[in-house]
């Protein structure tokens, strides 16, 4: 018996067309577009398997794993670890009033700075929902437009990230 390799294309008599996602001693974990993920005996025969394209189309397990972790961070807008420069951690942002007879509010610079990544995050959901809408290229145009210039606005927060690529950049730049 031939163990079929992580990624290889199988077809079920009664789940249909899948993809092996991993397997153990006893049974294959195959994703079926239409049955969802299901236990599958080692020794089960599917109807068609393109052998051939073992040696060159097998994917590892990690591989899926970023791949299914990529695809939930984008459409469940799941928030991306991005860190705080080191000189803020444990920081306080102080907010002054002009009228010294008002107190000063005082927050964590953390929790400053998960509301700007935060911000982030959703501005990049509505780029793509934006992208993948049945609006117009016009109207996508003049809607991404008003996102780059969000994201312009808010390059005054950079001083916070640690990492350069994790800045905001607006219209001049490139992201």
């Amino acid at each position: 018996m031939q163990i079929l390799p992580i990624g290889s294309r199988v077809k079920h008599s009664t789940y249909g067309d899948g993809v092996v996602l991993n397997f153990n001693t006893t049974n294959y974990r195959v994703t079926f577009i239409n049955s969802g993920t299901r236990e599958i005996p080692l020794d089960f025969e599917f109807e068609s398997v393109n052998e051939e394209d073992f040696e060159t189309d097998g994917v590892s397990l990690y591989d899926v794993e970023r791949s299914l972790s990529r695809i939930l961070e984008k459409w469940l807008g799941i928030t991306e670890k991005i860190d705080l420069g080191d000189k803020w951690k444990n920081g306080t942002m102080v907010l002054q009033p002009k009228d010294k007879t008002l107190s000063n509010k005082e927050i964590p610079i953390e929790t400053f700075f998960h509301k700007i990544v935060m911000l982030r995050d959703r501005l990049r959901v509505m780029e793509q929902k934006v992208n993948s809408s049945k609006l117009s290229d016009e109207e996508k145009v003049d809607i991404q437009q008003y996102i780059t210039r969000c994201y312009g606005s808010l390059t005054t927060f950079n001083i916070l990230f640690k990492n350069k690529e994790d800045n905001f950049v607006g219209e001049k730049g490139d992201r």
